[in-house]
């Protein structure tokens, strides 16, 4: 299993455009909430203090994986997901139209703001095409460039940075190879 900075390298070598970046920050939490929002029905053990449904599972072992890769950034994590599914638990015991409305709002919404980064800025296709755990790291990718914003772990960012360059804008049309001419 790939390490932290191993991850987050990997992942950060598909977002290098600030701008891109910044839709992630939009997209990225949309589509964790709608995830949340979804998988909060059916409730599974209606019996318990908390009602477990499909998104305390996922959200549980992604927070397990999360505290492996790292403990501090997996409780950060952990904060997070308890915060989305506490949501979404919420919007799930309104009515059907208000919950599967939300949640599909949310999830196209997000979407969106991936794709246009990706596409307008980026100008290359998501990290999760690749590679499918991109899906798991792109919440935590987010969560670290927000804490590298503030000075959290300089030497983790230089690790990454050191691999993948630093974060840049890309120019408006990027430069294509060449045909050679016969």
């Amino acid at each position: 299993m790939r390490n932290l900075t191993e991850q987050l390298t990997q992942y950060a070598a598909y977002h290098r455009d600030a701008r891109n970046i910044g839709t992630h920050f939009v997209g990225i939490p949309l589509i964790v909430l709608a995830l949340a929002v979804l998988l909060s029905r059916p409730v599974i053990a209606p019996g318990l203090p908390l009602p477990v449904s499909p998104a305390w599972l996922l959200f549980g072992a992604a927070t397990i994986y999360y505290l492996v890769l790292d403990v501090p950034l997996g409780l950060m994590m952990a904060v997070v997901s308890l915060a989305c599914v506490a949501f979404g638990a919420w919007l799930a015991q309104r009515g059907t139209a208000a919950w599967l409305g939300g949640g599909v709002a949310l999830f196209v919404v997000g979407w969106v703001f991936q794709f246009v980064g990706h596409i307008a800025w980026e100008h290359r296709k998501p990290a999760f095409v690749d590679d499918l755990i991109g899906l798991m790291i792109g919440p935590l990718f987010v969560l670290a460039e927000a804490l590298f914003s503030i000075g959290w772990r300089p030497q983790l960012r230089a690790a990454i940075e050191a691999k993948v360059g630093p974060v840049r804008i890309n120019p408006p049309n990027p430069p294509r190879a060449r045909q050679a001419r016969p």
